[in-house]
């Protein structure tokens, strides 16, 4: 693969500086608007793929799409419901949690004291509050649901997105008129719905192993814990770290040290499996990106577009990879945010 970036010093390096900045923000400054559109976007690209299988089912279109998205704001609607509830639940059983973790801190507090130390259990009690672990969960939660906050407008700009599908491809003949140009066009949506459909599939199945796990174990809440570990497990290499936190701490109130033990090794288990065995086979031939540019990704789409950015930081990568291997000038840059095994592919075909 020729790479030509010669020309790239043709441009001053303070005008390419200055419309970087210009463009990131613009875009902070829009995220209320930009947001709710890609939420959209993706959202559609996921729902195209059941859309068109209830097509070939002889469904009608406009039906097709009623379901589908019926069934996601149910889904959305029934996770504000079992949220409630667990809240309203735990208010109710707080007096018995806060038994659990002063029980818990007397215990370490004598056991320390028989070392020699002289701790007081009045002061470090004072230190712990049962309720700041559902109130991080809740924060938490509220913070992925911030991500959904205006459901309407996404709502409708999915539902007219969806109902563009089958006047896509033709609009794309008449605006693109190089067949090549409409292929990495759809080789874009077709690299996206791939990665966002196999990681929908492995989140849930994070979150019901996390679930019926803990279930297992005896935690309360333990749906609610699965809940969390299906949706942060879309934000890639720390996602999962972060939905174990609430979890772990709630175990320790509840079941103590040995709870703590357990539901650690659920989540990395779980993690493990997912993560390392059922995922890479999923996606196969995998993301095409390096596993620095996916981490470096999360923050700097975190930065720009917030909670939406961090979920969709490796479609968002991938289509900016993808839209930059078309032109000899950039070509490089995508070879540069490309894994491994792809540049050695590379290398390989250009010495045949």
């Amino acid at each position: 693969m020729h790479k030509d970036i010669s020309n790239l010093s043709k441009i001053p390096v303070v005008v390419i500086a200055a419309s970087f900045v210009i463009v990131i923000t613009g875009l902070i400054q829009a995220i209320s608007i930009v947001n709710p559109i890609l939420m959209a976007l993706f959202i559609s690209i996921i729902c195209a793929q059941p859309i068109l299988w209830l097509q070939t089912k002889k469904v009608p279109q406009t039906l097709a799409v009623f379901i589908v998205l019926f069934l996601i704001v149910a889904i959305f609607i029934g996770f504000s419901e079992l949220i409630g509830a667990s809240l309203s639940s735990f208010s109710e059983n707080a007096s018995v949690y806060e038994d659990n973790l002063r029980a818990m801190v007397k215990t370490v507090v004598e056991f320390t004291n028989s070392l020699g130390l002289n701790i007081s259990f009045t002061k470090v009690s004072s230190m712990f509050d049962v309720s700041k672990v559902m109130n991080l969960t809740a924060s938490m939660l509220g913070q992925l649901g911030s991500i959904m906050g205006n459901v309407l407008t996404i709502f409708f700009l999915a539902l007219f997105l969806l109902f563009e599908l089958d006047s896509l491809e033709i609009k794309s003949k008449l605006v693109f008129k190089e067949a090549t140009t409409r292929k990495y066009i759809f080789s874009i949506f077709k690299s996206i719905r791939h990665y966002l459909s196999i990681k929908t599939v492995t989140s849930l199945i994070t979150g019901v192993f996390v679930w019926i796990a803990l279930e297992i174990t005896g935690l309360d809440y333990a749906i609610i814990w699965g809940l969390i570990a299906f949706l942060l497990n879309y934000i890639p290499n720390i996602g999962s770290i972060v939905a174990a936190i609430p979890a772990v701490l709630f175990a320790l109130i509840q079941l103590g040290f040995v709870g703590v033990l357990w539901t650690s090794s659920i989540f990395i288990a779980v993690n493990m499996i997912v993560g390392n065995i059922i995922e890479p086979k999923m996606m196969g031939s995998g993301l095409g990106l390096s596993t620095y540019v996916v981490f470096v990704s999360l923050l700097v789409w975190g930065f720009i577009l917030g909670t939406v950015g961090m979920f969709l930081s490796v479609p968002l990568t991938m289509a900016i990879k993808i839209m930059l291997e078309q032109n000899k000038r950039t070509e490089w840059i995508a070879i540069l945010l490309g894994s491994r095994e792809e540049a050695i592919t590379i290398l390989e075909n250009e010495n045949q």
